[in-house]
């Protein structure tokens, strides 16, 4: 039986990427609504990480881990989007196998990272917040660099665990994987082996990766939300808490759609495409959006740039 599984497995040198059920005069619209959300991600992110790298007033902190956020989104969103952009053109719309696996690694790795980035963003808050003659000793360089260096290595643990028990399954049944892009439950649902086990692990390692960083966030917004009533002036609390907002927003659409995607039935994936579209774009997407809108440093920092970048482009202008 080991040798017939083995058999299989090797057998298997490409995976089908179904993408999206639709008729084929949609197929155009769906790739203009992708190239253009992925080219805001582009957008967006690359031009977040610039105002941090060159404005020295964002050298905080907040805008550290601001940083790190938007270099996940950049890279995982780019992990998935191309090959669904070139798969709504390609007929055969496959994927090797050594593709298939890169792409569920690098995928599981920077979505993980993100969680645990996320978490540690709320505890950055709350010392902000309750600790604030404090916070410059407290959150130090080194401190900062140890929680983002932590969340990569959690997110590297977590996806070479995930992805050698997914690859590890016998795909003697299909090849044709019923997403845009390899995700373990469309690669369970098309292995002939018994993924029993292979689904407690995956289980597991959602509850590790979830409920600390879970916990971590909600316990630090139960003290901030503590400290922010204690203000007396209704302006003060709005202010304080306005530094938060940003965050929260990013948290609940993270973690709404991916609970969303993961308490989907196996019957409806049409919804959990949709729902992982929400994550792996359209999030990554918005952060930018959301820190930068609300974000008073964010937005002078950025009219700051485009005035020097101007002036640049200015002096090069030959002069009537």
């Amino acid at each position: 039986m080991g040798d017939r599984e083995t058999s299989n497995h090797s057998e298997v040198t490409d995976f089908i990427l179904v993408g999206f059920r639709v008729r084929p005069e949609l197929h155009i619209l769906l790739f203009l609504i992708f190239l253009l959300v992925y080219a805001m991600v582009l957008l967006g992110n690359i031009g977040m990480m610039a105002i941090i790298i060159t404005d020295p007033r964002l050298n905080t902190p907040m805008y550290f881990f601001l940083g790190n956020l938007s270099f996940i989104d950049l890279f995982y969103s780019s992990v998935i989007a191309p090959k669904a952009l070139i798969n709504f053109w390609s007929e055969s719309k496959s994927i090797s196998f050594a593709g298939c696996l890169t792409q569920h690694l690098l995928y599981a790795l920077f979505i993980v990272t993100e969680g645990f980035l996320l978490a540690a963003m709320a505890y950055d808050r709350f010392i902000a917040i309750c600790n604030p003659l404090l916070y410059s000793v407290q959150m130090s360089t080194r401190l900062c660099t140890q929680l983002v260096s932590g969340s990569y290595v959690c997110g590297c643990i977590t996806s070479v665990l995930q992805t050698s028990i997914t690859f590890n399954l016998s795909y003697c049944a299909s090849r044709v994987i019923d997403h845009f892009y390899c995700d373990t439950r469309p690669l369970q649902r098309i292995s002939c082996s018994d993924i029993f086990l292979n689904k407690m692990v995956s289980f597991s390692l959602a509850c590790i990766i979830i409920f600390p960083t879970i916990v971590i966030i909600v316990v630090s917004y139960m003290y901030i939300v503590s400290a922010v009533l204690k203000i007396r002036s209704a302006e003060g609390r709005k202010k304080t808490f306005s530094t938060c907002t940003s965050h929260l927003v990013v948290v609940s659409v993270l973690y709404g759609a991916v609970f969303f995607m993961y308490l989907t039935p196996n019957r409806f994936p049409e919804l959990s495409k949709v729902a992982s579209l929400c994550y792996t774009l359209v999030t990554p997407m918005l952060n930018p959006l959301i820190y930068s809108l609300r974000n008073k440093e964010v937005k002078d920092a950025l009219r700051t740039l485009l005035k020097k970048r101007i002036a640049l482009f200015n002096s090069f202008l030959p002069v009537v």
